[in-house]
């Protein structure tokens, strides 16, 4: 838990501040940009929250940092709101679980709420408030792991669901030898009509992601939005396998139309198919 003795010196003063445990995962500062932003290679809060909708996002950073390393002077009497608040709505419905994982180093975690059953993308901390929501959601059918780091409190979340996990063959780890549903190959595979599994080798090498709709695209750690760079990415620095072969499944996953990309790590991206096809176009250059 933060602690107010920890607190850093680039906190603004004021009642939220973030301590010196802070891992530099970047969530805060894309849930709530106008609250936290980056100070020497740490997040820190630069402007306190003024009205209600900027407590609300500043607390949603609180309940989801993988670390506990944000916290308030007084003690919050609105959490539970902000709890309640989880999963949060992205788009149609498409949400964003919050409560990140320290041993996923703070990557995002999604749900589908579909009507063949809902499906968890990536696992996020097996959290009591955030499990109630799930189950008013409707639970967990699918539990789908896009590669071996951020796979989280997956065996909680099936131990209570009853969720099938999938994972590719090749990522799977000691600790996810129980997965049900262990995937092979490089062809895409279909789960149902608009849910399509597609392999993209190369971070590591079972990594898939999950193309829903022809219309969200649920990329892991294959590809985001660099905020730095203007344009969409792979991680070249954190490529586990081959960088050779991300790029030959990057070639083949610009092949397929999609309008958001979802990852584990990294910004979101949203606009229309056809800037995406030139997105996809602009980060192929880069290799």
């Amino acid at each position: 838990m933060a602690k107010i003795e920890r607190r850093l010196l680039h906190n603004v003063s004021g009642d939220f501040y973030v301590d010196s445990t802070c891992i530099d995962c970047d969530t805060c500062r894309w849930m709530a940009p106008e609250i936290f932003h980056q100070v020497a290679q740490q997040s820190a809060v630069y402007h306190q929250p003024t009205n209600e909708i900027e407590r609300l996002r500043a607390l949603q950073a609180v309940l989801s940092c993988p670390t506990a390393s944000i916290a308030t002077v007084e003690k919050p009497t609105d959490i539970q709101t902000a709890q309640q608040s989880f999963p949060i709505l992205i788009d149609q419905n498409v949400f964003h679980c919050g409560y990140h994982a320290e041993s996923s180093y703070g990557a995002a975690s999604y749900l589908i709420q579909h009507p063949e059953g809902n499906i968890l993308v990536d696992s996020p901390r097996f959290a009591a408030p955030l499990v109630k929501q799930l189950e008013a959601m409707g639970g967990i059918r699918y539990l789908y792991l896009t590669h071996r780091d951020d796979v989280a409190d997956h065996q909680k979340f099936h131990d209570h669901f009853g969720c099938d996990r999938i994972l590719h063959q090749d990522d799977i780890t000691t600790s996810t030898l129980s997965v049900e549903m262990q995937l092979t190959g490089t062809d895409a595979i279909a789960i149902a009509d608009d849910l399509l599994i597609i392999p993209v080798a190369g971070h590591t090498k079972g990594h898939t992601v999950l193309l829903y709709g022809q219309k969200f695209l649920f990329s892991g750690d294959h590809l985001a939005w660099s905020e730095q760079l203007h344009r969409l990415i792979a991680f070249r620095n954190a490529c586990w396998y081959s960088w050779d072969e991300l790029g030959r499944s990057m070639e083949r996953l610009a092949t397929y139309q999609f309008e958001w990309v979802l990852p584990g790590h990294g910004r979101r991206y949203h606009c229309d198919r056809e800037t995406m096809a030139q997105a996809m176009q602009e980060c192929l250059a880069s290799f």
